[in-house]
């Protein structure tokens, strides 16, 4: 069952409100609330196992749960796919999300912009930072060969990309930032265990507040499939980007920011 609510009337000079609307999850007909979840029990694989795993989704609001699918994982673990009806809604003009507050740019159009506003060459260092040692995020926006057929940063003729690779320590971050002069650092974090991604990017947004003068900061962006992007503020940093980012979402967003520090400046 959907259930279309009317928007509100927005006052003048507030910002218009998303229409809301209340839904529950599609399984197999419209509205009848079937989920699908899968997790890991540290039990082997048996009968009660599998009870076991169809409490934990009741006690999770599945009702009724089913174990559709279970297999053992090594010794004493075993994988579950449970599926069942939940009862929950969601109304979607109170989900927040983060969005897009700039426009998305051609590299030709990036480059204009460097050129007329800067003067100089746009100067990005990144690099993944403490124990977390793949590369596939950083080098997607940065590396020329890019994503989604889109070019990385080294291909913007005005972009000087500095790209340290895996396991940069903050303090060599920090110091190699300063080194190149750069306006913008970029960190890409995909090791999340016991939430390893969010202490590393706050001690690196606190590292670089305690280098820096405030005006002279550079721009601190990261980015990785388990980062919530309204954690920026909390995070200490200007700007979390998520899966599916593209090269030219990156670049356009740093030409936006660094043309606004310019016109503030000037």
């Amino acid at each position: 069952m959907t259930v279309t609510e009317p928007a509100a009337q927005p006052q003048e000079g507030a910002q218009p409100q998303r229409e809301g609307r209340i839904v529950r999850p599609y399984g197999d007909t419209t509205g009848d609330g079937m989920v699908q979840m899968s997790f890991t029990l540290p039990l082997p694989h048996d009968k009660v196992a599998e009870g076991a795993a169809a409490q934990l989704a009741n006690k999770m609001g599945m009702d009724p749960a089913l174990v559709v699918h279970a297999k053992p994982m090594g010794d004493g673990y075993t994988f579950f796919v449970v599926y069942g009806r939940v009862h929950h809604l969601v109304d979607t003009s109170t989900v927040e999300v983060v969005e897009r507050d700039y426009p998305l740019l051609t590299p030709k159009e990036v480059n204009l912009v460097i050129r007329e506003r800067l003067r100089r060459r746009l100067v990005v260092v990144g690099g993944c930072i403490g124990t977390d040692a793949h590369t596939v995020g950083i080098d997607a926006i940065l590396n020329i060969k890019g994503f989604a057929g889109e070019k990385g940063l080294e291909y913007y003729r005005e972009v000087k990309v500095v790209n340290l690779g895996a396991q940069v320590s903050v303090p060599d971050l920090v110091e190699r930032a300063q080194a190149e002069g750069a306006d913008a650092v970029l960190v890409s974090q995909v090791v999340t265990q016991r939430d390893a991604h969010l202490l590393n990017t706050r001690e690196m947004s606190a590292a670089f507040r305690e280098a820096y003068p405030a005006e002279r900061r550079p721009l601190l962006v990261v980015g990785g499939p388990r980062f919530d992007e309204t954690m920026a503020g909390e995070l200490g940093v200007d700007r979390v980007f998520s899966r599916g980012t593209t090269p030219g979402e990156v670049a356009s967003y740093l030409v936006h920011r660094m043309a606004a520090r310019h016109a503030a400046a000037s």
